[in-house]
């Protein structure tokens, strides 16, 4: 009985381990660019999917790679801003208060060199990563369709980052 307890949970830990390749193996890169505000680059984005080409309603996973410190709060709330920004009144107050208690389990502070990997998963909703590391799943799949919105909607603040990374133009 032990021994089977001890294997379980060994092979729990394994799971927590697994990178987001494991979710994605057969990804490939789709594109990527660089974020840059006032001349400084922010961070490195690159979009992965095992469908070519890419579409919104598929597994994918956006990977970003900081090139400052930036931290986890400020993090959560450009993320919420930009949440509000492309849907309005569709999205409530008390909807707005559990993501961001939410994403703030899911982001980590960051320093530069570091990663953030958030995997879409359609009907199911979003993982994401700290490094290789599982750091949280959110099970709501409106929350992956608008989280991963600001970058892939047409809207987004940020239409040449959105082309490259959409494999539309040369990162």
């Amino acid at each position: 009985m032990a021994h089977s307890c001890a294997l379980s949970l060994l092979l729990l830990a394994g799971a927590a381990q697994a990178s987001w390749q494991d979710a994605l193996p057969e990804a490939r890169l789709i594109g990527g660019g660089d974020l840059r505000l006032f001349g400084f680059r922010i961070y490195t984005a690159r979009l992965w999917s095992p469908t070519e080409p890419f579409r919104a309603d598929a597994p994918f996973a956006l990977e970003l790679t900081y090139h400052r410190s930036i931290e986890r709060d400020d993090l959560v709330e450009a993320s919420l801003k930009e949440i509000r920004r492309l849907n309005g009144d569709a999205i409530n107050a008390a909807q707005l208060q559990r993501w961001q208690a939410q994403m703030r389990r899911a982001f980590v502070d960051v320093q530069p060199g570091e990663r953030i990997i958030g995997v879409h998963l359609p009907d199911q909703g979003a993982r994401f990563y700290a490094g290789t590391r599982l750091q949280h799943e959110i099970a709501d799949p409106e929350f992956a369709r608008a989280f991963f919105a600001i970058w892939l909607d047409p809207r987004t603040r940020n239409p040449e980052l959105r082309a490259r990374l959409l494999g539309d133009a040369r990162p």
